[in-house]
């Protein structure tokens, strides 16, 4: 069997999932990456179709195509949430940045090294690496398609976080490359080299991020939408603008030492709001969904085959419970924590808080850092990392449609309770951000009513 015709038949054959698998899952407890773990495993347990992937091996290889997958999954991200940003409009966001991703770190690290044994400084990576909501494998669960409505607070807060913590997890990723370069040289105690992680890694990094993402989606906005009407690249209807928004947006911001993660997602939400009711955020959006299916399911097939030769090899009873623990334990409880000043529901406090998903994003921090360091125990990071992404796509990859199928029926019931004032008798925003934005603090009520009317075109 010649190995590179097998390989163009897999590729065939995860091309054409795309188009159809999520129409025939759409119903069934069953979503596309389960199927793309498994025709991965599948493939490369075959005799003769070649050598299985190695993740620890090939980890350059992996650090680049998770990237490429990861921030074309943020500019989606940004284009399909219609809610303007703002800090009461988002506030459960917030709260999950602040909150609920530094507990799940400090949570994960603790277990790391108590029950794994694992140094300070790769418990520390370990919670970076699992700690941020992918915002590949969580799609399932976001919003819809720019302008398609029910953009429910459950679906709203886990699309914005995933769009926000990727960027936010790397200074702790940092953090723990800045610790093990300490302990190399013989000391982990704070110094000079802590100083030099804050302000480099949390400062510099964090606010060039947010100012080139904005910065570069003004100006692309512009281009896009503002031209004169033979120059606006939105009269093109080419969504293959969108790879190109991604890259500039990305790229501008690695090149003066930003987060790049960060500057995407922020860009696209950026572009999104210079003009929300321009049918050219559907096609950016189409385009962008589309690139990234099809990596994200290269990436899952080969992930199969890396199950396949050995990835969880150093995977022991305490590594698979405290797997287990990161995911059904410490995320949900400190996103109770985190959400807990908030109205929500406890059935909606809890759905957010269970479905932090784990995925590409995870193998991309973890790639990193093995390609950045030395770490003794890489092989029990990657085999604790597999573990909790296998586990996480096949849970919550069943339990999403049932769950959210609920939600929506409860989400109904209450509708002609909400009618008039867009919330719930707790007062929370229930399928719209019209009580929201109607309800943001700060500005006269004057000012805010163009704002209340594009939100209404929307």
């Amino acid at each position: 069997m010649d190995p590179y015709i097998t390989l163009l038949t897999g590729l065939g054959l995860v091309i054409l999932g795309i188009a159809w698998l999520p129409m025939l899952l759409r119903d069934l407890p069953l979503s596309l990456p389960i199927f793309c773990v498994l025709l991965g495993l599948g493939l490369f347990i075959t005799p003769g179709v070649g050598s299985d992937p190695d993740f620890i091996i090939q980890s350059g290889f992996i650090e680049r195509i998770t990237e490429l997958v990861v921030i074309i999954a943020l500019l989606g991200a940004g284009l399909k949430l219609d809610r303007p940003v703002g800090w009461k409009r988002w506030r459960t966001t917030w709260l999950l940045l602040a909150v609920t991703m530094p507990l799940s770190i400090a949570g994960i690290a603790l277990i790391g090294v108590w029950t794994l044994g694992l140094s300070l400084p790769a418990a520390i990576l370990l919670g970076a690496v699992l700690a941020p909501t992918d915002p590949v494998l969580a799609s399932d669960i976001q919003v819809g398609p720019p302008r398609s409505g029910g953009e429910d607070e459950v679906r709203f807060s886990l699309t914005s976080e995933a769009g926000l913590n990727d960027g936010l997890a790397f200074p702790f990723t940092h953090l723990a490359l800045a610790m093990a370069a300490a302990s190399a040289a013989g000391s982990v105690a704070p110094g000079w080299w802590t100083v030099e992680w804050f302000l480099d890694a949390v400062l510099w990094k964090l606010a060039v991020g947010v100012a080139v993402g904005w910065a570069v989606g003004r100006f692309l906005g512009f281009l896009v939408f503002r031209l004169p009407d033979q120059a606006r690249i939105a009269d093109t209807r080419e969504g293959l603008a969108a790879l190109g928004i991604t890259l500039v947006s990305y790229g501008v911001t690695e090149l003066v030492h930003g987060y790049g993660f960060l500057a995407v997602f922020v860009a696209a939400t950026t572009l999104r709001h210079t003009e929300r009711s321009h049918d050219y955020n559907e096609a950016l959006h189409t385009f962008s969904e589309q690139i990234e299916k099809l990596l994200m399911m290269v990436v899952l097939v080969l992930f199969g085959g890396a199950i396949a030769g050995g990835l969880l090899s150093s995977l022991t009873w305490n590594a698979a419970l405290a797997g287990l623990a990161f995911l059904f334990v410490i995320r949900p409880v400190a996103g109770m924590i985190g959400l807990a000043g908030t109205r929500l529901p406890w059935s909606e406090r809890t759905v957010i808080g269970l479905f932090g998903i784990r995925g590409i994003g995870s193998f991309y921090y973890l790639a990193y850092a093995v390609n950045h360091t030395e770490l003794a125990e890489q092989h029990l990071l990657w085999s604790v990392t597999g573990f909790v992404v296998a586990v996480s796509i096949l849970v919550h990859g069943i339990s999403v449609t049932p769950v959210m199928n609920r939600l929506e029926a409860r989400w109904r019931r209450r509708e002609p309770r909400s009618v008039g004032n867009g919330a719930d008798p707790d007062g929370v925003s229930i399928r719209s951000p019209m009580y929201e934005l109607e309800n943001d603090g700060g500005g006269k009520g004057e000012d805010r009513q163009p704002e209340k009317e594009r939100v209404l075109d929307d």
